[in-house]
């Protein structure tokens, strides 16, 4: 075994837990989430993504969020953000760290934020670059990386190639999303290997969602094969507005057993 003695986990439910959810959640509610996570342990936690609220209602109380949740001492409070408009206003709010997406297929892209592959992968630079910018620090995700839900199989290769580019602008770490839900521990483990020999030292962070019910032996392939930082959301919540089928995110508390 590879395995690494000491895993991080995102606390990803309060952003990628409820963005699917049909009965909008109160502001309120979704800072008690916050408030338990962390009480529970959780150190990096997603709040909140920063998109056109007409297209994810549920994330229309962003700023409100953040302020409301104020200051975690010892957390690391992150914002999801597609382009430069929504990295300005987590930058506004004070957020710690920046979540930048890019997508592995032309296809997801232009759906999810009117981006193809490439346009993405500059835009998640430029967010990257704008973090840095006023001392902030910013995460990149590749997005769809094992499967589409409009274009089918992802090329490993074209993966691999972004995870370089995106560590030249100087994340804190790049991840691997399974977006979807497809990926397989023998998949996983491939792809996962290769983008770490691309982008050391950078860490490698890895995400997944369990329609299929792979979603924790992916966990586990991911580490062995290097990972040090698994996503994952309270009670399995999860979901995206823009990827039919997809089901929930890892559940945080069996990621948590897996790995005690």
């Amino acid at each position: 075994m590879s395995a690494p003695r000491r895993i991080e986990i995102v606390e990803v439910g309060p952003r990628d837990g409820l963005q699917n959810e049909s009965t909008l959640i109160s502001t309120a509610n979704k800072v008690a989430l916050v408030r338990r996570a962390v009480a529970a342990g959780a150190r990096r936690i997603e709040l909140t993504s920063f998109v056109n609220p007409r297209k994810v209602p549920q994330m229309a109380d962003a700023e409100d969020v953040v302020a409301q949740v104020g200051i975690l001492e010892g957390v690391t409070r992150i914002g999801l953000v597609l382009n430069e408009r929504g990295a300005e206003r987590a930058l506004t709010c004070g957020l710690d760290q920046l979540g930048a997406v890019a997508v592995a297929s032309d296809a997801f892209g232009v759906r999810n934020q009117g981006q193809d592959s490439a346009q993405s992968a500059d835009v998640a630079a430029s967010i990257i670059a704008m973090a840095r910018a006023v001392g902030k620090t910013a995460q990149a995700t590749i997005g769809v990386a094992f499967g589409c839900p409009f274009s089918g199989e992802v090329d490993p290769e074209r993966v691999v190639a972004m995870a370089a580019r995106l560590a030249e602008a100087g994340p804190v770490e790049i991840a691997l999303a399974d977006t979807i839900g497809v990926a397989v521990p023998a998949q996983v483990s491939d792809l996962i290997a290769r983008v770490r020999a691309a982008v050391l030292p950078l860490p490698v962070r890895a995400h997944f969602h369990n329609t299929r019910g792979t979603g924790i032996a992916n966990v586990w392939a991911a580490i062995e094969a290097g990972a040090t930082v698994i996503d994952a959301s309270i009670g399995g919540l999860g979901g995206c507005p823009f990827a039919p089928g997809a089901a929930g995110n890892v559940a945080t508390e069996d990621v948590a057993y897996l790995l005690a």
